[in-house]
């Protein structure tokens, strides 16, 4: 089933209330951005439900509104890699050859696949039951929408390697040097919450991993992992530790 390019419904707010725990902790300017950012998705984005699924307003809405809030302080169009969103219902079951659950390694079994970021202007494919578990609970250190999404700010460069164009706003050494200590220690087999082990499989996933921590668990990140914090908080233009 497609999604008509429109923009917010008129019931758009009661939706974000409702299902968008994130929300009441956002300042109003932070808001308004993400109401624009939501609308500008909703607009600019081919919505597309599969497997039988049908979209509904609560189902795009709350997509977009995760989606939205990464790029609160950066532009829209830096999800210009964006081509479609395809929402399935719950995760769908990979086929063939992909990387195993060790670093290093490839399994051909059917794997469950909870969402997946298709390069060159490729769809975004997310399992709707985890986007809206993600967005109704966050603190897991688990969104699909915000690692998809950081996938595809990786990928505005046209190069997916875990450094997203940083526009000046991060010394590119920096960033460098913080990751790639944080990405090294992972595929030694350490520690380091809140991130997953999944962020040791490259350093796209890396990025995508991080992000995930950054904004669904802040205070933990900034705590355990401050160097990388900082970076992320640079790079994204926000300081979600210190919301309320």
């Amino acid at each position: 089933m497609l999604h008509r390019h429109e923009g917010l419904p008129d019931d758009w707010l009661a939706i974000v209330e409702d299902r968008v725990a994130i929300w009441p902790r956002l300042n109003d300017e932070e808001r308004a951005h993400l109401q624009a950012a939501s609308d500008w998705l909703l607009r600019h984005k081919h919505w597309e439900a599969s497997n039988g699924f049908a979209l509904t307003n609560e189902i795009t809405v709350t997509v977009a509104a995760q989606a939205a809030l990464l790029v609160l302080a950066l532009e829209v169009e830096d999800l210009r890699e964006v081509s479609a969103i395809v929402v399935y219902p719950t995760a769908m079951l990979a086929h063939g050859e992909r990387g195993g659950p060790v670093w290093g390694t490839a399994t051909d079994a059917h794997v469950p696949i909870l969402g997946e970021a298709h390069d060159h202007r490729g769809p975004v494919l997310l399992a709707w039951d985890q986007c809206e578990h993600a967005a109704r609970h966050p603190g897991s250190g688990h969104n699909v929408v915000f690692h998809e999404f950081a996938h595809k700010l990786d990928m505005a460069d046209g190069i997916v390697n875990g450094t997203p164009p940083l526009g000046g706003r991060v010394d590119h050494d920096r960033w460098q040097a913080v990751c790639t200590e944080a990405f090294t220690a992972l595929q030694r087999g350490t520690e380091r919450p809140p991130l997953q082990d999944y962020g040791a499989t490259n350093p796209a996933e890396f990025f995508a991993v991080a992000t995930e921590a950054f904004f669904d668990m802040p205070q933990q990140l900034r705590h355990r992992e401050p160097a990388l914090y900082e970076v992320l908080r640079d790079f994204y233009r926000q300081d979600p530790a210190i919301r309320n």
